[in-house]
């Protein structure tokens, strides 16, 4: 895919949807830190079912401390990997008061020695609460790179850096968002509504799959 196609595709995309929302529901960059760390093999409406209530309850590392790791996976236990997850969520509270005063910290670096945070997550909290052009790449953005050639790579790592290569920056802060409703709802993983996708005349797998 060249350089005019993919500008093409992401024009359509801020047409379409000039402020994408994140579907995790959140009031502050520490509940959105807790539910990206929850939202590892669980759907976002399984963790806003879960934050809904913990957040009632301990809605700062400190009240989420004080639950204990017991305390902590009787609101989870509904979520995928919860006795992990407790634990991360216990000592990554643990973390942010004794090093950060509480506060979650816009640092890449640090954001990746807490406890249950990897690149993915950590993309995710800077470009959500910190509005940096970075790109977090999910299986869902892998997926939909892979499958239209806007951006081919062998793992996730691999589709972030050539995203960050060929993504305009007045596109990167929403591209992720973008990517991920789109592979939700309509370039789904078994069944992708190619019909009514709205980039589907630039996109190569639409075009191989309409040729058979």
């Amino acid at each position: 895919m060249n350089k005019k196609i993919r500008y093409k595709i992401l024009y359509r995309f801020y047409i379409s949807n000039p402020k994408p929302v994140i579907e995790l529901d959140y009031r502050s960059s520490f509940e959105l830190l807790i539910a990206v760390l929850l939202s590892a093999q669980s759907t976002d409406r399984q963790v806003n079912q879960v934050t809904k209530k913990l957040f009632m309850i301990a809605d700062t590392p400190g009240k989420m401390v004080a639950l204990g790791i017991s305390g902590i996976k009787t609101y989870i236990k509904s979520v995928g990997l919860f006795n992990n997850k407790a634990k991360n969520i216990f000592y990554t509270c643990r973390l942010l008061m004794d090093r950060y005063h509480g506060l979650v910290p816009e640092n890449r670096i640090l954001l990746e020695e807490l406890p249950g945070i990897g690149r993915k997550s950590a993309n995710v909290i800077l470009n959500e609460i910190f509005s940096w052009p970075v790109i977090a790449v999910d299986r869902h953005v892998f997926r939909f790179c892979n499958r239209t050639r806007f951006a081919v790579g062998k793992n996730v790592y691999a589709v972030e850096k050539k995203l960050s290569k060929v993504v305009p920056n007045k596109f990167k802060v929403q591209c992720h968002r973008w990517f991920v409703l789109h592979a939700r709802y309509i370039c789904m993983a078994k069944t992708p509504l190619c019909d009514i996708c709205f980039i589907n005349d630039m996109c190569d797998f639409y075009k191989n799959f309409s040729i058979k």
